[in-house]
C-alpha cells in the first residue's frame, strides 16, 4: 500500500497506528514472509509504544504530518536512539547503544514515522548483491523457491517493502544500494542528490559517493519520504506530461551484457514512453568507458572504505565477511597519488556530463542489465564478482556523476523483475520526481 493510502486510512479513523504496526509485526513473523532475514532486530515493545503515542497525538490534533504513525524499516547503517548500529557486521555487535537518532531517522521521526526494525544489509554496505554471511541472505520475492539475490546493499529493507511488511524503508546508496534492491525486488528506489540529505549518525562507506534515500511502492512514496528527509515542505506530486519531455537514451556502457528479458522490457518501456509523447534521443557518453580503468585498483569507493576500516582490519579482519575485507584491501594497491587522481577524474567527468546532458530532462537506462541472479550463480568467487559488478555498473553512474536517480519497476506481477532508471540533474530532485511520475503513469499498463 502507498503512503498516501495509509495516510487517508489513518486520518479517517478506519485504521490506527497500533493496528497497523501489529499487522506489520505479524507479517514479520509469518512463514510466508522473510522477516527472519529481512531484519536484524525489531524492538516490538518500542514500536508499539511509538504507535500508541502517534494515535494519541492524532486524536488530539497534534499529528506532525499526514504520515504520522506509519512504520518505516531502517537500514542497519543508521543510529536509532537506544539501539546498537552493527552495519550488518559482527564486529560492532558489542558496541554501546546510540545516544541519539541519525539525522535522517530524526527527520522521519519528527514527521511521525515510526522506526520499525533494523533492516539487514550487505556487511558495511559493500556489495550490490545484498548477501550477508552473518545475518542471512534476503531473497528477491521472485522465484523464492529458486533463490535469487534481493540486491544490495539495502537488501533487507527492499524485501520488507516488497513483501508488504512495511510500506517504506530508509536506505543508503553509494553505487546503487537503493536502486539495485528496488530493481531486484520489484519496487521503487530513489538516490537523491547526495548533499540534499544530511548523513550525521550514518556509518559511512565512501564519503564522496554516499547518499541517503528511500525505497517504497511508488514514485509518490519516494517523493514524500525525500521531502521529509531533505526537510522540504510536503506537496502533492504532479506528474509531468510527457509531451515535450526530452529523454536521453544512453546507448553505450550501460547496455553491455544485458540479458534478453531486460532488453525486451527496456525497449517496450521506450515504445510506451514514445507513444505517450516523450521525445527520445539516443545518446552516447564516451567518458564512461574510462571507468573500468579508473577502478582497476579498487577505485574511489574502495579507497575511502579503507580509510574507514584500516584500524578495524588490523585487529578484527577474521570477523569480516572475507569477500568484503578482500575488496576493501584492494585499495592498498593504490599509489600515493592515485586517490587524488581518481577525484580529479571524477570532477572532470561530472563537468563533461553537464555539457553532454544539458538539453535533457533525464537520462534513461535499464537499472540493472540482468534479472536477479541466483544465489547459486554467486556461490564461487568468480560468479560473485561477475554478478556484483554487473548489478553495480549502471546505478553507480548516477553516484559517480553526482546526480539524482530513480528506479521504477517495469514487469507484470509474477514475471521476472525488470527496472527502468531515470537520472536527473544535480540538485533538481523535485523535477526528476515529476518526470518519473509521468513515466510511471505511462508504464502503468506494463506493470498491471
Amino acid at each position: 500500500m502507498t503512503l498516501a493510502a495509509l495516510a487517508r486510512y489513518l486520518e479517517s479513523g478506519k485504521l490506527t497506528s497500533r493496528a497497523l504496526v501489529e499487522q506489520c509485526l505479524e507479517r514479520a513473523k509469518g512463514p510466508e514472509h522473510q522477516g527472519d532475514v529481512a531484519f536484524i532486530s525489531i524492538d516490538a515493545d518500542r514500536v508499539r509504544a511509538d504507535a500508541d503515542a502517534a494515535d494519541a497525538a492524532r486524536s488530539e490534533g497534534r499529528a506532525p504530518s499526514p504520515f504520522a504513525g506509519i512504520p518505516v524499516s531502517i537500514k542497519d547503517l543508521f543510529d536509532i536512539k537506544g539501539e546498537v548500529t552493527t552495519a550488518g557486521s559482527r564486529i560492532f555487535a558489542d558496541n554501546p547503544s546510540a545516544m541519539a537518532d541519525a539525522a535522517p531517522v530524526a527527520r522521519l521521526r519528527a514527521a511521525g514515522f515510526i522506526p520499525f526494525g533494523r533492516a539487514n544489509m550487505t556487511e558495511f554496505a559493500f556489495s550490490g548483491l545484498g548477501m550477508n554471511v552473518h545475518y542471512g541472505d534476503p531473497a528477491s520475492p521472485y522465484q523464492r523457491e529458486v533463490g535469487r539475490v534481493a540486491g544490495g546493499s539495502s537488501s533487507g529493507g527492499a524485501v520488507s517493502v516488497a513483501e508488504g511488511i512495511v510500506p517504506l524503508t530508509l536506505g543508503t546508496d553509494t553505487g546503487g544500494s537503493c536502486r539495485i534492491p528496488a530493481a531486484c525486488c520489484g519496487i521503487t528506489g530513489y538516490k537523491p542528490t547526495a548533499s540534499r540529505v544530511p548523513q550525521e549518525g550514518t556509518f559511512p562507506l565512501s564519503k564522496s559517493l554516499d547518499s541517503i534515500g528511500p525505497l517504497g511502492n511508488s514514485v509518490a512514496c519516494c517523493a514524500s519520504a525525500f521531502a521529509v528527509l531533505a526537510n522540504e515542505p510536503l506537496k502533492d506530486l504532479a506528474p509531468r506530461p510527457l509531451a515535450g519531455t526530452k529523454l536521453g537514451v544512453l546507448r553505450n556502457f550501460v547496455l553491455e551484457g544485458m540479458d534478453d528479458i531486460v532488453a525486451a522490457a527496456f525497449e517496450k518501456s521506450l515504445r510506451l514512453l514514445s507513444a505517450a509523447g516523450a521525445g527520445l534521443v539516443d545518446v552516447t557518453f564516451d567518458p564512461l568507458d574510462r571507468i573500468p580503468e579508473i577502478n582497476a585498483r579498487g577505485g574511489l569507493v574502495t579507497a575511502e572504505a579503507l580509510q574507514v576500516h584500516r584500524e578495524y582490519l588490523k585487529d578484527r579482519e577474521e570477523q569480516y565477511d572475507q569477500r568484503v575485507a578482500k575488496r576493501i584491501r584492494r585499495a592498498e594497491q593504490q599509489g600515493p597519488d592515485e586517490y587524488a587522481h581518481i577525484l580529479a577524474e571524477r570532477t572532470r567527468m561530472i563537468e563533461e556530463a553537464e555539457l553532454a546532458f544539458s538539453s535533457f530532462d533525464a537520462i534513461v537506462m535499464p537499472t540493472i542489465p540482468i534479472v536477479p541472479p541466483r544465489f547459486a550463480d554467486c556461490a564461487d568467487d568468480d560468479g560473485y564478482t561477475r554478478n556484483n559488478l554487473l548489478l553495480l555498473r549502471n546505478p553507480s553512474v548516477g553516484n559517480w556523476l553526482d546526480r539524482c536517480a530513480i528506479a521504477l519497476p517495469t514487469h507484470a506481477p509474477g514475471d521476472a523483475p525488470t527496472s527502468f532508471m531515470l537520472m536527473g540533474r544535480n540538485g533538481e530532485d523535485e523535477a526528476l520526481f515529476a518526470t518519473a511520475a509521468g513515466v510511471e503513469a505511462a508504464l502503468a499498463g506494463a506493470v498491471a
